[in-house]
């Protein structure tokens, strides 16, 4: 727990979104949230008064009561143990969340159906929220094959639910400046990715960060420390294209802050450069503009970089970036 005064100082606390997908299937760890530690996630957000918020009041809550510490639960694919573990406790305790569907996937073998999705669909503090088709990496698809997926996946939203969602979930969290545009092009409001950070009112969003959480990073001693981050504002992030072409790999990213974040010249940066996760070299070429000096090449599916600055009250400034690894 934290004092008034230390909390106090925090002019901004964002909004802090959480990523889960399995619930007890424990053959599944990199996915798998085991359920006597969700249930412990809620009591230490809650024994910290923290505030869950409703997905239906998403860009009210950016904007406003930002002296407040808000959550926004989030889970991806609609699996049956979702159904089984956790939607229980969530009900119970009337607990906000999106729940983001593939629809390719409804009714298949360990997969929530329509009826389910439905039964939770009918209760005011959760969001079913749209996560394409069919799920596959369309980041390395064309225009057409793209737009036809988002289509049928809005057409089944539309004849199931009698609506489409305004919330977005880009699959695998890869997108592309043309992704990014098609997604806005069939009137979503908000997608999210699956790179860490915390969401605040200056961020893209279309770009909106999420804390993945799982068997490994759901651990008690991590997930409070995650509790404990705020938004690292920022301008400008380049390259602004995240498909990383082979020509590109490694990218020279540079971080442009927003003025007066106290201590700047005292942040972190580490990146999986070369398959690695290592701590990065990096260079102030303004009072506000960081570069980070990418050496190696990013290797396999996804490249990524997090960085952080520790606050003197106990909070943690952070933000993630991903790059998705392109073939070409």
């Amino acid at each position: 727990m934290y004092s008034e005064n230390e909390i106090e100082n925090i002019d901004d606390f964002g909004l802090i979104s959480l990523m889960y997908h399995r619930f007890e299937e424990n053959k599944y760890p990199s996915t798998n949230i085991k359920i006597l530690d969700f249930k412990r996630h809620l009591d230490i957000i809650e024994n910290n008064n923290i505030r869950f918020i409703n997905p239906k009041n998403f860009e009210e809550e950016l904007i406003n009561n930002k002296k407040k510490r808000k959550i926004l639960l989030t889970i991806d694919d609609g699996f049956l143990s979702f159904y089984a573990n956790a939607w229980p406790i969530l009900k119970k305790r009337k607990i906000p969340f999106i729940l983001f569907i593939s629809t390719k996937e409804v009714g298949s073998f360990n997969y929530m159906n329509w009826d389910q999705i439905r039964e939770i669909n009918k209760e005011s503090f959760v969001e079913i929220g749209n996560h394409s088709h069919t799920h596959e990496y369309l980041v390395d698809e064309d225009n057409n094959v793209i737009k036809a997926d988002i289509q049928k996946s809005i057409s089944i939203f539309n004849e199931k639910l009698g609506k489409n969602s305004n919330f977005f979930s880009y699959p695998f969290g890869e997108y592309s400046i043309n992704f990014k545009n098609i997604i806005k092009s069939f009137g979503f409001k908000y997608a999210f990715g699956q790179h860490s950070g915390v969401i605040d009112d200056t961020k893209n969003l279309y770009e909106l960060p999420r804390f993945p959480i799982n068997e490994k990073y759901g651990e008690l001693k991590r997930f409070t420390s995650l509790t404990k981050t705020i938004p690292f504002k920022y301008k400008k992030i380049t390259p602004e294209e995240k498909y990383l072409l082979t020509s590109k790999n490694p990218p020279k990213v540079k971080i442009e802050f927003y003025e007066n974040i106290k201590n700047i010249e005292s942040i972190n940066c580490y990146s999986n450069e070369g398959n690695i996760w290592r701590k990065s070299m990096i260079n102030f070429i303004s009072n506000t503009t960081l570069e980070i000096l990418i050496k190696e090449k990013f290797i396999g599916e996804r490249g990524r970089i997090n960085c952080s600055l520790r606050e003197i009250n106990g909070f943690w400034r952070w933000l993630g970036v991903q790059f998705v690894i392109s073939e070409k």
